[in-house]
């Protein structure tokens, strides 16, 4: 026998019927869900930014998470050209010319230490994103952060290159937590005209991470001793307690709290992320959330890892995935931590940690002018652009290694390149990646869909790693800058599918993008494809799937509509 309505909603864990409603109150819900999406696309960046001036606050204060997840990433990527690190964890080659290359890790630990916070980001991730759907943004958080205050202590007293790779591995299921939140919780809590801008800053947030990182390392190269390569580590501690008490303080995801039916705190926090001064009803907001969740439902959008795969969201995870992982493949597994490249290419120390520093200085303004591209062109004609512009400048780099081998000019030539790299990496496709991967989930999946995300990424990132280490080790295949014309082969492979797949999704609601791939529109029509205000695909018109307690006696408002899995 067939589930009835009741069992097929209770089964998902997202509604409970009380009693049935009257076409007038469910004809209420839509009416107040189109009457707040309408004013949210209606809604331009500076009204966006008055409105929701809190919302911008607390999407800005938890992204900051990704600042120590980036400040740790470039730290692993780049220190092993402290020469102080590889002394105490390398073995020594025996050569005395140049002294400050005397000692080296072999390429296989150079590999596992590398790789080894993306190791334990992929398992961390799986672990945050069920951790999320269950008990929300905050509590993910605020355990992830007290587990690593505790993992970094085994870096910080590593005796060995494996005790210094257990705790890499471990450090990085938190910092899974992390990467998997940001963009979340900045999906959720942020309106249509600032959803873009607020998902690239954590970007951004990513870049301040590297720039600290690399202004500590270029001070640490003047440090003696194991304290060269231990402030390093020891510098993750010190922002553990402001965001501890960030995550206490922060409201959660609305959105979280309508797929659990605890839609009046819904409606608190709605009024909590805007502006007092501002007339913002914040039932009729929640309604919209009601309405495209209803949506998503009827669909039979689940919210399992395995609903990802499954029917037109097997699409979006595609897009999701593939879009974070040309990151690497473009090219930045090569050009994003050049310190050793460039001291293989005759750069002393000195002058490869300062041209590290300056490429994370045009990285961060890279990433605040692509909010100029973002307001002007949206994301995939920038995204499509940067990724040809970056394959271009990979086969000059590589094209230019023969002459490197003999002329100090050369290797100049290359290090400007890679500069300029950067710079476009952080102007285009470095940001957009966020903004794209965050709007492209459907709400119910969008912690489990941004998970699966980076960890494609993370996989791609563990294998080209992998590869790129053995390309440039002197130790191995010492390719030097020829390694630039595999990543030129794959920048390309990847430009090619972002083409013909990756959609235009500016200035869409959530519900419009429903569906516009729930109707299998191509790529490269969604910019011009009208959706009608009034379509929902059904949801709501079916008043038998919209639970309202018609006896509760209050004057209607979301919070009588549903009542989620925590009430079942």
């Amino acid at each position: 026998m067939a589930p009835s309505d009741d069992e097929k909603y209770a089964e998902k864990g997202d509604v409970m019927h009380l009693d049935q409603p009257t076409s007038a109150e469910a004809t209420q819900i839509r009416n107040d869900a189109m009457e707040a999406e309408e004013a949210e696309l209606k809604m331009g960046l500076v009204e966006g930014l008055k409105t929701y001036p809190t919302a911008v606050f607390w999407s800005f204060a938890i992204s900051l998470l990704i600042v120590m997840e980036g400040y740790d990433t470039a730290v692993l990527g780049n220190i092993i050209g402290l020469e102080s690190f590889r002394q105490h964890f390398g073995y020594d080659t025996g050569k005395l010319d140049p002294p400050d290359q005397r000692y080296q890790l072999s390429a296989a630990w150079q590999t596992a230490v590398g790789q080894a916070p993306s190791i334990g980001c992929f398992f961390g991730i799986f672990i945050a994103s069920w951790a999320q759907d269950r008990w929300g943004y905050k509590r993910t958080i605020q355990v992830a952060l007290i587990a690593l205050t505790g993992f970094i202590f085994i870096n910080f007293f590593a005796v060995n290159v494996q005790m210094l790779f257990i705790g890499e591995l471990l450090c990085g299921l938190p910092w899974g937590a992390f990467s998997s939140s940001a963009v979340s919780y900045a999906s959720d809590v942020t309106p249509i005209p600032l959803r873009g801008y607020l998902t690239t800053y954590v970007n951004l947030c990513w870049i301040i991470g590297q720039m600290l990182a690399a202004g500590i390392l270029r001070r640490a190269t003047s440090l003696e001793g194991q304290w060269g390569y231990k402030v390093p580590f020891a510098v993750q501690w010190v922002w553990v307690v402001p965001l501890f008490i960030v995550a206490v303080v922060a409201p959660e995801s609305p959105w979280f709290l309508v797929r659990k039916g605890r839609l009046e705190e819904a409606e608190a926090v709605v009024v909590r992320l805007s502006s007092k001064t501002r007339k913002i009803d914040p039932s009729k907001t929640v309604a919209m959330m009601v309405r495209t969740n209803q949506m998503e439902i009827e669909a039979e959008i689940g919210g399992t890892f395995l609903d990802c795969f499954k029917g037109t969201d097997l699409r979006r995870t595609e897009i999701s995935c593939l879009t974070w992982m040309c990151q690497h493949l473009c090219g930045m597994v090569f050009c994003g931590n050049p310190v050793y490249f460039l001291q293989k290419a005759g750069l002393s120390v000195d002058k490869s940690f300062d041209a590290n520093l300056g490429m994370t200085g045009m990285a961060f303004v890279g990433t605040l002018l692509s909010w100029i591209t973002l307001t002007v062109g949206g994301r995939r004609p920038f995204f499509l652009g940067g990724m040809v512009f970056m394959s271009g400048i990979m086969w000059i780099i590589g094209g230019i290694t023969w002459a490197a081998d003999h002329h100090a000019g050369a290797r100049w030539g290359q290090a400007a390149l890679i500069m300029i790299f950067v710079f476009a990496y952080d102007f285009t496709i470095g940001p957009l990646t966020y903004c794209i991967v965050g709007e492209t989930s459907a709400t119910r999946l969008r912690s489990k869909t941004v998970g699966l995300a980076r960890n494609a990424y993370n996989v791609i990132g563990v294998c080209a790693g992998i590869l790129n280490t053995y390309m440039v080790n002197s130790e191995a295949w010492d390719w030097k800058g020829r390694a630039a014309l595999f990543w030129a082969f794959t920048a390309v492979i990847m430009t090619v599918w972002a083409y013909f797949r990756l959609p235009e999704m500016k200035g869409r609601s959530y519900r419009e993008l429903d569906l516009l791939f729930e109707r299998k529109v191509p790529a490269r029509q969604f910019k011009n494809t009208i959706i009608s205000e009034e379509d929902d695909g059904g949801a709501l018109n079916n008043v038998a799937a919209i639970p309202i307690d018609v006896n509760s006696g209050r004057k209607f408002s979301t919070a009588n509509a549903l009542h989620g899995d925590n009430k079942v």
